[in-house]
């Protein structure tokens, strides 16, 4: 008994182990079908890739970023290039003399001492930039002290050889996530243009990675970015920064804004701010000093938006030039009392004079007859509250949002530039729509697209509406005109030629306490030249001058040198009398242009 129950135990262990190693195995099998699907079904890419990489070499083909251009009488003026610059490097394991090293390289480059100690001193590093973007000299002195473990290689950068030039408009090459991209101004509005597209070499290679010419070979060519041809002129952008800076500088002002264009085309010619910036070292400065306050910030015009009122009442036929009113110097409504800006009343008066004295109760009247919808439908018309459409990032609408209110206080300061706000751009487009016969037309920034294998493409001009008829854009040309001979812009005239123009000293708004804060003012001079045939449109603003509250005395005289510059650049012959003595004294009241900027080294 005892036996067969020993044989029964024997055959149950048996059929187990039979069973472990039956299942084993099949586990075993299992793994072996699983792993080699993984490796030939799942990762088939993979390894497909990882075998190719032995036998052929696949590598990126980098474009060319176009170049930004700017015009001059004919002659084209690169000002985004791209330069090899170079970069000093170090391999700290092979620096022996620590100590000494580091004084020189601080000493030669200006850096921080313990930021160059501690890339000298890491340990198992094989490379640290010690700075990019040297210059020849710098360079060539570093190279003079023979040190040990100090290298240099040339790297491609993006370079702007005019510095702060026009920077704001330009913009500069930066980095985010995806690497390097155009920011701001026209590097960012057109990086997809300027970039170019990416292209790839592949070929055969043996064992020693040398290609193997009978073997396979794909290459597709990158293709270089567009060059962009901006409307800018390079003289005329430097004049006008020139004789900005030195506004800026001479009233103690905040800082101030020019731009310059040609009625007749909508291109910008110039355009500048302060404060500015340079894109070659965009790293020290803020990041306000980026943007492009002229169509990125808006401001309360004050006066000069009175031309607007006074063109809507002559195109409505509201008015003429020779209407009058009567002047009591001040205008009560819904228990304000508006006063004109000197506080005086003048009795009888025509819409030329209302100009000529920048009386507000005048243009009060003007509006009155117009009516508030109507008045609200010219100043729609002349652009304001709308984007211009400039091919520039960051451009905002302005805010008529007042008028929205139907309140008649609200219609009447905005009828002289108060309580409503616009960008340079705006004001500057609307003038140009006087200028040009009644006829708004698109900013133009970009003149031409530049592409190696398209050809060049033109950008034309872009008609938006007739504002006002040419009759009435007649009639508030002569106007300013007389405004320049007889009233309060007689410091922008130029003797021998007809220049048209309108002052506007604007409060500015405190936005902390409400109201406007005290003695704070922003100086504005808008107009063109000649008057009869217009070949710029410019407005001057600078920003809270402390030594004058009145644009008069600010903008008007930057107003009228750069008119005079303008005039002699363009030859324009003069029309009118004048005499060697109104030279003199022209000169004697204008000097923002004696003192030039000097360019810092390349």
């Amino acid at each position: 008994m005892r036996k067969k129950k020993k044989r029964q135990s024997n055959r149950y262990i048996s059929v187990i182990r039979l069973s472990v190693i039956i299942i084993a195995i099949f586990v075993l099998v299992g793994v072996i079908f699983f792993r080699l699907y993984w490796l030939q079904v799942k990762q088939y890419d993979y390894f497909t890739a990882l075998a190719s990489k032995q036998y052929q070499n696949k590598k990126e083909l980098l474009p060319k970023r176009g170049e930004i251009i700017f015009k001059e009488k004919g002659r084209l003026v690169p000002v985004a290039i791209n330069k090899d610059l170079p970069t000093i490097y170090i391999i700290p394991g092979e620096i022996k003399q620590k100590e000494e090293t580091i004084k020189k390289l601080v000493d030669i480059l200006d850096l921080d001492t313990e930021i160059v100690r501690q890339k000298v001193f890491k340990k198992n590093d094989p490379y640290e930039v010690i700075k990019r973007k040297v210059s020849k000299e710098l360079c060539d002195k570093i190279k003079d002290e023979n040190l040990v473990g100090v290298y240099f290689k040339q790297e491609k950068w993006r370079y702007y050889p005019g510095n702060e030039l026009a920077s704001q408009t330009l913009g500069f090459l930066g980095y985010n996530q995806a690497g390097v991209v155009g920011r701001y101004g026209i590097e960012q509005q057109f990086d997809d243009m300027l970039s170019g597209k990416k292209g790839f070499v592949e070929e055969d290679r043996d064992a020693c990675g040398r290609w193997i010419s009978i073997g396979k070979r794909i290459v597709n060519p990158s293709d270089d970015g567009n060059d962009l041809v901006l409307s800018l002129n390079s003289t005329i952008q430097f004049k006008a920064e020139v004789a900005l800076e030195n506004a800026v500088k001479k009233h103690s002002a905040d800082g101030g804004k020019i731009i310059i264009i040609e009625p007749k085309t909508g291109k910008i010619l110039a355009m500048t701010s302060r404060p500015t910036f340079n894109p070659n070292e965009y790293s020290n400065f803020e990041i306000s000093d980026f943007r492009n306050p002229i169509i990125s910030d808006t401001y309360e015009p004050g006066s000069v938006f009175k031309i607007i009122t006074m063109a809507a009442g002559l195109d409505s036929g509201r008015v003429v030039p020779g209407t009058t009113y009567n002047d009591t110097g001040s205008v009560r409504v819904a228990g304000f009392n508006i006063k004109n800006s000197d506080e005086k009343s003048y009795g009888e008066q025509t819409m030329i004079e209302v100009i000529e004295k920048s009386l507000n109760t005048g243009i009060i009247f003007v509006e009155k007859l117009l009516g508030h919808k109507l008045f609200l439908d010219y100043i729609k018309k002349f652009g304001f509250g709308e984007k211009s459409g400039i091919n520039l990032p960051g451009e905002v609408i302005g805010n008529i949002n007042n008028l929205k209110t139907q309140r008649d206080v609200n219609f009447f300061t905005a009828s002289y530039g108060q309580g409503i706000s616009v960008t340079p751009l705006q004001l500057i487009m609307a003038y140009g729509a006087i200028a040009n016969q009644g006829i708004l037309v698109k900013p133009l920034i970009v003149d031409t697209i530049i592409n190696s294998i398209a050809g060049d493409t033109k950008i034309e001009t872009k008609k938006i509406r007739q504002v006002i008829s040419k009759e009435s854009a007649w009639q508030t040309s002569l106007m300013l005109e007389s405004n320049i001979k007889n009233g309060h812009g007689k410091l922008a005239g130029v003797p021998g030629y007809r220049v048209g123009g309108k002052t506007g000293t604007a409060q500015i708004p405190d936005k902390e306490q409400g109201g406007y804060l005290e003695g704070a003012t922003i100086g504005t001079f808008a107009g063109f030249a000649p008057v009869d045939n217009p070949v710029f449109v410019m407005v001057v603003i600078i920003d809270h001058p402390r030594d004058t509250e009145w644009a008069a005395g600010t903008a008007a005289p930057v107003f009228g040198e750069l008119a005079k510059f303008l005039l002699n650049y363009f030859s324009v012959e003069p029309t009118e009398e004048y005499t060697k003595e109104d030279l003199e004294v022209f000169d004697k009241k204008h000097d923002y242009l004696d003192t030039k900027i000097e360019d810092e080294e390349e």
